[in-house]
């Protein structure tokens, strides 16, 4: 009697583990991790990433650290007095 009801416990619990398994598995199919573009895709890509960080370098190149520190501590300043 003990054996057989340890034999269903053990069958029932695989029966669920597969279940989950299976949930798993297709919602990792139904939405993957990556994606596969093709050439011309990739090349746009590539362009426009090289686009956006020439944009950042040029941007970082006018950024003055100070002027920004003393605009956020007037902005901080702002804030304190309106609390």
């Amino acid at each position: 009697m003990m054996a057989s009801a340890l034999l269903y416990g053990v069958i029932v619990i695989l029966l669920v583990l597969n279940i989950v398994l299976l949930m798993l598995y297709y919602s990792a199919k139904s939405s993957p991790y990556y994606v596969v573009y093709d050439e011309e895709t990739k090349s746009a890509l590539k362009r426009r990433v090289t686009s956006l960080k020439e944009d950042l370098e040029n941007e970082l190149v006018d950024f003055d650290v100070e002027e920004w520190e003393k605009a956020l501590e007037e902005s901080i300043d702002e804030e304190v007095r309106s609390l």
